[in-house]
């Protein structure tokens, strides 16, 4: 791959202050696409023509259009783990045969998505109950990572459909987090969803051994049961666990943990919203997929997102991202696509084993708009580093009586990528500080209020943050992920990098119990070991 003609590229349209090229007043339009009800403007970028048809070309000849085909087609392109990625199948409620080894997959994963959605209006209508025979009041969803972090921020994210039970989320192994959330919460009238494709991940089942705990003391051990499902491929572990078969719901090898929220793993989201709702964002993933495939790479918003991606990070140099969604209720939508970005790209090898000789994914960070301006966009406007900022926002809020407060994010929004592009010159800053100050002061005030301007940002706007729009969004994203990892030759589907400190918890979990000597430990870790055993002693 021509990784030095696009530096060379960038070096040369960095040259010219992205104002600048508004000169051309079709600039907005040219560097803008559209899907649907989508809009995409990657138009304050320093991006230009020559530019643009580059990265194009290094897409054509990275063959990510094949791949992307091989992908759909159940081809097993992670090759790492020998497994096809058919995320997508989950969300393939046309129903279009989708078929891996020859078989087709789609009446297994539609008769799950059935199974999920009669459970999940059971659980909101109160047909499906605990042994005591009453509703359901609560759900809490024991899982990490994939199995929590996607419907953690979709179910947030889509506040304005619930109408089921109250949903929680558990994640971390730190027992104030599960203390915290079933603090309040009554054992009698709380169902238990344990999300763990092995039902051995230790982190969830260390809870879910909590959560039993919990509910046995007031319903007792032989009706705990009655009180959890599970979302996992261990039929044997889930039943040793009490759980009852019907309750049961798996998924196969082809679904990567971090793309698993279209399928079981939602199944918290669907309890909240309903099945129909949730069918509704199956739809928007599905609607994404398909203008994935077939829109050329300029008119494609996954490709030019993943491209404009590609231009700051290997091209320029930019080693972060920040995500900032003017959307309270997307608030964790940055945490998802952290984990999706930094998990599925952060590699440090090729496919086929090489070291690889450009940077892989960058450092994906961010916070809800307009809270981040009071926290970080200090560094972003006047810091020494340029941080690339992909800004979302939709064009109306669901609380018609607060339109006020919308329209005042929007402008907000908007003001952001306006300033981050425009800055303000020391001229500028002069005369803002004119008549206060005046001499050597006037000059040293100016330096402190002027901005350097010319950051890129990029701008995607959507109409309302419905489960159609929630769906075409995480999509998008999953298929940005996917260009970038093909156009670096990286296995975007495994996750290695988390396997080692796994390995090494497990063995130092004895240790820190006081059970095993720390003999054979860095005199470091031996030395923490001491110090916490002394204080947890």
């Amino acid at each position: 791959m021509d990784w030095t003609s696009l530096t060379n590229a960038a070096a040369k349209a960095v040259e010219t202050p992205i104002l600048k090229r508004f000169e051309d007043t079709g600039r907005a339009a040219d560097f803008s696409v559209s899907s649907g009800d989508l809009l995409f403007d990657y138009s304050k970028t320093a991006m230009d023509s020559a530019a643009r048809d580059l990265l194009v070309s290094i897409y054509e000849e990275a063959g990510v259009a094949a791949r992307r085909d091989a992908m759909f087609s159940g081809e097993k392109i992670n090759e790492t783990e020998g497994r096809a990625v058919l995320h997508t199948a989950l969300r393939n409620v046309s129903g279009d045969p989708v078929r891996v080894e020859g078989n087709d997959v789609m009446p297994d994963v539609l008769d799950t998505l059935k199974r999920m959605g009669d459970f999940a209006e059971g659980v909101r209508d109160g047909s499906v109950t605990p042994p005591a025979g009453h509703r359901f009041t609560d759900v809490v969803n024991i899982g990490i990572g994939g199995s929590d972090l996607g419907p953690a921020m979709a179910t947030l994210a889509m506040a304005p459909y619930h109408d089921g039970p109250r949903v929680h989320y558990v994640s971390n192994v730190d027992g104030a987090h599960i203390n915290d959330v079933l603090l309040g919460l009554n054992p009698t009238s709380t169902l238990v969803i344990v999300a763990s494709k092995t039902f051995t991940t230790i982190e969830t089942m260390t809870n879910a051994e909590t959560a039993r705990d919990w509910v046995s003391r007031k319903v007792g051990a032989d009706n705990a049961g009655g009180h959890f499902a599970a979302l996992s491929t261990a039929a044997d572990k889930t039943a040793d666990f009490g759980i009852d078969p019907s309750r049961v719901f798996g998924f196969e090898d082809w679904v990567g943990g971090r793309y698993s929220l279209w399928g079981p793993i939602g199944l918290g989201l669907m309890i909240a919203i309903g099945a129909e709702a949730f069918r509704a964002f199956l739809s928007g993933g599905e609607a994404m997929d398909r203008h994935f495939r077939a829109a050329e790479p300029l008119e494609n918003i996954p490709v030019m997102l993943a491209l404009t991606g590609i231009w700051h990070n290997q091209g320029l140099g930019y080693a972060t991202r920040a995500v900032l969604p003017y959307e309270q209720r997307l608030a964790r939508l940055p945490a998802y696509l952290q984990q999706l970005e930094m998990e599925s790209n952060g590699k440090r090898v090729s496919m086929d084993g090489e070291t690889l000789d450009v940077h892989s994914g960058p450092i994906v960070w961010g916070e809800p708009g307009t809270n981040g301006q009071h926290a970080f966009y200090q560094l972003i406007h006047q810091g020494t580093r340029i941080v690339p900022c992909e800004f979302m926002v939709g064009a109306e809020g669901f609380e018609e009586a607060l339109d006020h407060q919308h329209q005042l994010l929007v402008a907000n929004c908007l003001a952001q990528s306006e300033a981050l592009m425009k800055g303000r010159t020391l001229d500028q800053a002069r005369d803002l500080v004119k008549g206060k100050f005046d001499g050597d002061e006037l000059e040293r005030q100016a330096r402190h209020r002027c901005f350097p301007g010319n950051r890129p940002s990029t701008t995607l706007v959507y109409p309302k943050l419905t489960p159609f729009v929630l769906g075409q969004i995480i999509a998008l994203y999953e298929h940005r992920v996917f260009v970038e990892g093909a156009m670096l030759g990286i296995n975007s589907y495994d996750q290695w990098g988390v396997e080692l400190g796994k390995e090494l918890a497990n063995a130092l979990a004895p240790i820190v119990a006081g059970k095993e000597s720390a003999d054979g430990k860095d005199g470091s870790t031996a030395q923490l070991v001491d110090y916490i055993r002394r204080y947890a002693e």
